[in-house]
């Protein structure tokens, strides 16, 4: 941390995690919803309310944005999730012949 701090790469690291947590939540969303629908839903939820509430509680504001944006892309997955249900439906992305409907 100190290194980060001395040398001010903290913004520039923040913003490759942030770009790696996003870029992680895409295929989260698409496997989401293909193996399950729109019921996972709530796991999203549960992850971002875990992780504001941690974010909240943590003093390092590294680490604290991090959850921070964690949270946030956790809310952001749920909207996504329906819109995956509408990708699908519009056949721009496979369709689950094993998930009963």
């Amino acid at each position: 941390m100190e290194f980060l701090e001395q040398y001010n790469l903290s913004g520039l690291v923040i913003g490759m995690a942030t770009f790696l947590i996003i870029g992680l939540f895409h295929p989260l969303v698409i496997k989401g919803e293909y193996y399950f629908g729109v019921k996972c839903w709530w796991v999203f939820l549960l992850m971002g309310i875990g992780a504001t509430v941690f974010s909240i509680m943590l003093e390092n504001l590294f680490w604290s944005t991090l959850a921070a944006v964690w949270g946030a892309s956790s809310f952001w997955s749920i909207g996504e999730l329906f819109e995956q249900r509408t990708r699908v439906r519009k056949g721009w992305f496979p369709e689950n012949p094993n998930r009963k409907k």
